[in-house]
């Protein structure tokens, strides 16, 4: 996917969610559910106007940062080989972060639902595209698994992110799945994820270590 592309249908995404909060502006409450436990119950509000701007205004000013970074970093020759899974996931995120928008809207609404089975299944599709882009990912200073060894060493940056971007995915798997357990899926998907964050790190030391004895 093209640069141009990614960012008029990021932000295109993003407007069409603001208008449909502004459309349902009458019928929100005031304040509106913000926030969820573990069990996926509300525990949170926050006032009207910004339960339906701040997600919107949150993401849109994440997208500059995301398409600013190829740009600064030193390494931005090698962000360049793998920009179009790096654009990919940046769509990714946004469609993650206007769901969970759209489940605080029907949450507001009245719609009963348990926010932590809702949210899984999505949390594991923006695994499983991080997965991917890392196993695409070329070594640079912003995205990816930077540690001190992957970012001296081209070899252990490449066997680290072949490694880490299985983790990621089946991380991603798992998550998904652990959405049929309810409320307590959330401590599946805490455990893979620490895994799928620290295993890579330690791996990557390894590897440096083989190479540098």
């Amino acid at each position: 996917m093209s640069t141009k592309t990614t960012t008029i249908l990021s932000f295109s995404l993003i407007a069409i969610a603001l208008l449909v909060g502004i459309f349902l502006y009458a019928r929100l409450p005031d304040p509106m559910p913000s926030h969820w436990n573990a069990a996926g119950e509300i525990d949170g509000y926050m006032s009207k106007f910004w339960g339906i701007f701040l997600m919107p205004v949150i993401t849109v000013a994440l997208i500059p940062l995301f398409l600013v970074i190829p740009h600064i970093d030193p390494l931005k020759a090698n962000i360049a080989k793998f920009r179009g899974a790096f654009n990919w996931f940046i769509v990714i995120f946004v469609v993650y972060m206007l769901f969970v928008y759209a489940l605080t809207l029907a949450a507001a609404l009245g719609y009963q639902f348990n926010m932590t089975v809702m949210i899984l299944p999505v949390v594991g599709l923006l695994f499983i595209g991080a997965g991917y882009m890392m196993s695409k990912a070329k070594r640079n200073f912003f995205i990816g698994i930077r540690t001190p060894w992957t970012l001296s060493s081209e070899t252990v940056w490449d066997e680290t992110h072949k490694f880490g971007s299985k983790l990621f995915m089946v991380s991603g798997v798992v998550t998904v799945i652990s959405a049929f357990l309810g409320e307590n899926g959330i401590w599946l998907m805490l455990a893979v994820t620490l895994v799928a964050a620290f295993v890579p790190m330690v791996y990557s030391y390894i590897l440096w270590r083989r190479e540098n004895p």
